[in-house]
């Protein structure tokens, strides 16, 4: 339904109608449920959206001083928090932009309790349940080592002075019924201090908005774990399920070239520098208008980024007709953990951001230039 011609390259770009989308389902979860679910912010930040998410969502979770201060000023509303550790220097500006602020230890909650219960915290702390389902270890905090969470050996049989929650964050873009076999686990381990506790953070990886997830029964399970600590507010915080599949990153074929006979196409983005979870993670983005597998008897081509790093490519894919310097190559589901991650690398320039409004018209939002790659050197 786009009219790429009218987008810049390379430019993200989101539609509304597709993030609208996504928030009515988020909220019809949140209704039934009777829970909160509030948008994370370390997936989703496109904040010249935040007036339509505010319509559906109930607020924001923040990692940072700056996104929570973003959430306060954009959203209009004060953050959930939670990060590994608090900086001495930035914790009083912190106190004023959050409602929740979740602990990773308890020598964290201890340094700072006193501090953030003087201003209206509700304090919580940070749970590692020692169960993930998450396979890439990059992504897994229950891993041997893993810095993020107190696991139960640690705390006593009740909650220490001052706590009123638990946040447990070990999903990454999974389903409801991982999350029913991860509230198991927690309970089991946990289930005496959530009696004592007034919220449950579950934190994200609920990828409510994917085709194949059943909102039905993750309606079910949060019933069901209400109905078993009544006590509890229930909270979560999904990042990619908000920008889940809403828009683009536009791109163009600069070169073509032969690399021992591989047809290698080189685009005015970069991999590494731009969509750089399709190599950590890794995984294969989908190109609009492509095989997304080379298919014998067609045009197949690796893509390329325009950085100096050599592992700055992905493919292979195949196309019907052959491609020309100067075609576009548009990427599908870009928005989420794509503009959070950008970096300059090389001096390359950021991809501009705009906006496919429901009335088919096309805002270009930001475009960067040379000072957004020096403002962060010196």
């Amino acid at each position: 339904m786009i009219d790429f011609s009218q987008i810049p390259s390379p430019c993200y770009v989101l539609e509304d109608r597709l993030l609208r989308k996504n928030l009515e389902l988020l909220q019809y979860v949140q209704q039934q449920a009777g829970i909160e679910i509030i948008c994370a912010l370390k997936g989703f930040s496109m904040f010249s959206t935040f007036p339509m998410v505010r319509q559906y969502l109930a607020g924001a979770t923040a990692s940072s001083l700056h996104e929570a201060r973003l959430a306060f000023e954009e959203m209009g509303s004060k953050a959930h928090v939670y990060s590994p550790a608090y900086l001495d220097k930035e914790f009083d500006e912190l106190l004023s932009y959050s409602s929740h602020i979740s602990f990773n230890s308890l020598n964290q909650f201890e340094k700072f309790k006193e501090k953030s219960i003087a201003n209206g915290i509700s304090c919580g702390l940070r749970i590692n349940p020692q169960y993930s389902e998450v396979e890439t270890d990059m992504y897994n905090p229950c891993i041997a080592g893993s810095r993020l969470g107190i696991t139960r050996n640690q705390l006593g049989d009740t909650l220490p002075e001052g706590i009123e929650g638990l946040h447990s964050h070990t999903l990454c873009e999974n389903d409801s019924y991982t999350l029913e076999r991860t509230l198991k686990a927690i309970e089991e381990r946990f289930g005496d201090l959530l009696k004592q506790a007034k919220w449950l953070n579950l934190g994200g990886g609920h990828l409510i908005t994917r085709a194949d997830y059943e909102p039905e029964h993750l309606i079910s399970v949060l019933k069901g774990l209400k109905n078993r600590f009544p006590n509890l507010k229930i909270i979560l915080e999904p990042g990619s399920a908000v920008g889940w599949r809403t828009g683009y990153l536009t791109s163009t074929v600069l070169d073509i070239l032969d690399s021992q006979g591989i047809n290698v196409a080189i685009l005015d983005v970069s991999f590494a520098a731009h969509m750089p979870d399709t190599l950590e993670m890794p995984y294969k983005p989908k190109i609009l208008g492509a095989h997304q597998e080379p298919v014998a008897g067609k045009h197949t081509y690796r893509f390329g980024g325009m950085t100096c790093l050599a592992g700055d490519f992905y493919g292979d894919y195949s196309f019907d007709e052959p491609l020309k310097i100067g075609d576009s190559i548009v990427f599908d589901d870009m928005i989420h953990y794509t503009m959070v991650k950008t970096t300059t690398f090389n001096g390359v320039n950021l991809p501009s951001i705009g906006i496919w409004r429901e009335d088919d018209t096309f805002d270009l939002i930001k475009s960067f230039g040379y000072e957004s790659f020096k403002d962060r050197l010196s």
